[in-house]
Parts: structure tokens; sequence; C-alpha cells
């Protein structure tokens, strides 16, 4: 299997299918799970926007990929639930029609939260996801080496709440600055959950130097369970040479993210909160 500089292992395989059936009986067999630990976040930061612009927030998913993270926050799904949905059998053996007629049956109820804008560079991904009904838009491009095309400006024009949970390191500055500027002077939130081997300096920087306030919430969220021991040998030396402690976080067998709230400035807002939620850990004193 093919690394990335961090020595995770690259399953990008997964993300170009015509449809997530790939994508989940993958990820089910090592408990993929950020997700699902995010969504309260997520939810909490919505909330807030709600409460402080009294409408409907926008918000855009970056590394969408097949609209996971408005399953959860629209779809009223969980991630055990989507594991078992996609990898029954009966549906292991339905053509790509019947599973997203399926989706849509499933998901025509769900009770929306927030209007769901989906980036990626996965063309398939994103397809899917808007078909099903799970993402009210889509952008489709890779803002690390091209620029958004007026159109794509346009169908990112007024997002009210930026999220993430896993693609920083794939996307970086360039990215991230470039949609923190679609609205010239206006300024989205950021929510990004960032795994622990991961630098978000040069982000920070970025967003610092247009005013950001970054905050980075207490805590660690485990992300997935190592794909094999040199995946996990790779990471924890990754670590070790930022100076980052694994013990009793990665060297357990699961990736760790961390959790960073973006605001620009004058926007007031508390820290988002997700009492109970399994798989967060609290840091070591």
């Amino acid at each position: 299997m093919p690394y990335d500089t961090t020595g995770k292992v690259s399953l990008d395989h997964i993300y170009t299918q015509a449809d997530p059936r790939a994508y989940f009986t993958t990820l089910r067999e090592f408990e993929y799970c950020i997700p699902q630990l995010a969504a309260p976040y997520f939810a909490d930061l919505i909330r807030q926007r709600q409460t402080r612009l009294g409408r409907t927030v926008r918000v855009l998913d970056v590394g969408c990929s097949y609209g996971i993270n408005a399953a959860l926050l629209n779809g009223g799904a969980t991630m055990d639930e989507l594991y078992e949905w996609y990898t029954d059998p009966i549906v292991g053996a339905m053509d790509r029609e019947e599973v997203l007629a399926r989706d849509r049956k499933r998901f025509a109820d769900g009770q929306s939260r927030a209007r769901i804008v989906g980036f990626d560079s996965s063309r398939p991904a994103l397809d899917y996801a808007y078909a099903s009904g799970l993402l009210d838009e889509t952008v489709c491009a890779d803002l690390e080496t091209g620029d958004l095309t007026e159109s794509q400006r346009a169908r990112l024009s007024g997002t009210d709440l930026v999220i993430s949970t896993g693609c920083i390191g794939y996307v970086g500055a360039r990215t991230i600055t470039r949609l923190a500027t679609v609205d010239g002077d206006h300024r989205p939130w950021m929510a990004h959950f960032v795994l622990r081997m991961v630098p978000f300096d040069p982000i920070e920087e970025c967003l610092r130097a247009m005013g950001y306030d970054i905050e980075l919430v207490d805590g660690v969220f485990r992300q997935r369970r190592f794909v094999s021991d040199e995946e996990r040998d790779q990471v924890l030396d990754t670590l070790h040479s930022r100076g980052i402690d694994p013990r009793g976080l990665e060297d357990t067998g699961w990736l760790y993210a961390q959790l960073r709230v973006c605001r620009p400035p004058g926007s007031a807002g508390s820290t988002p909160a997700a009492d109970g939620v399994a798989g967060q850990h609290q840091p070591r004193g």
C-alpha cells in the first residue's frame, strides 16, 4: 500500500468509486469513527451560528467524499447504521441505481439542520452524494493546484461554517485560505479535526494573518485503527520527530485527531461541547 509523508496509508481508491459501498466496507474493518465523534461539535457550532444569524446555516464540508457528515448532521444516521446499511449482503448484490434509490428513500425524511455544500476532488463521490439528496450543492476542485471558477465561487458564496474531518494534510493553507476569502471580507467560521501528526501551523499562520482567533478544543478524538504495523510505526516515527508524545494514544493502535475552531474578528462564540461522546479522551496532566 502507498503511504503519505506522515506515514499514513493512502486509501484513495475507496473515495473514487461510483457509490459508497467500498468506502464503508473498507473503513468498517478499521473502526473509522471520527465523523460520529465530530457530529455533536459541528451541530453545536451550527446552533451557535443559527442563533446569531437567525436563518438556516450554510455549511461547507471540505473533503466530504460521499456526504458522510451530512448523513449524520441532516440525515439522522450514525456511523454504525451506515456501516450496516452499506455492507448488507443484499445491498452488495444491487447495482448503483438500486443503491441510490434506496438512499434517496432513506434520507428523504431527514431533519435538515443546515444547508450543506460538499467540496472534494472526487467527482464520483460528489455526484453520488448530490444524487442521494445528502448534499445541497457540490464543488469539485483541487485548490492546492488550481483556482475556483466563477461558477464555483457562486456556489460557495455565503458560507457560514467550514468543517472537515480528516482532509487537512491532503489540503493545506492554499486551499483553506481560498475558501476563507471566497466572499472578500466576509469570513466564515471553521472547525477542523486534524490528525495529531499533521502540522496545522501553516494554516493557522494564514488564518491569524486574516484576523482569525484559533481555539484548540480540549481532548483528542479517535479517527480509526491503524491499517498495519508498518503504518503504526511510521506514524509513531513522525510523531516523535515532531516532539509529540504518542503514549496512551497512537501507541495503543489508533490514529487520533484534535479539533481546532477558527473564528474571524468580531465573532463571539462558546467552545463547542459534546459531553459524553465515546472515543474522546481528555489530555493527560
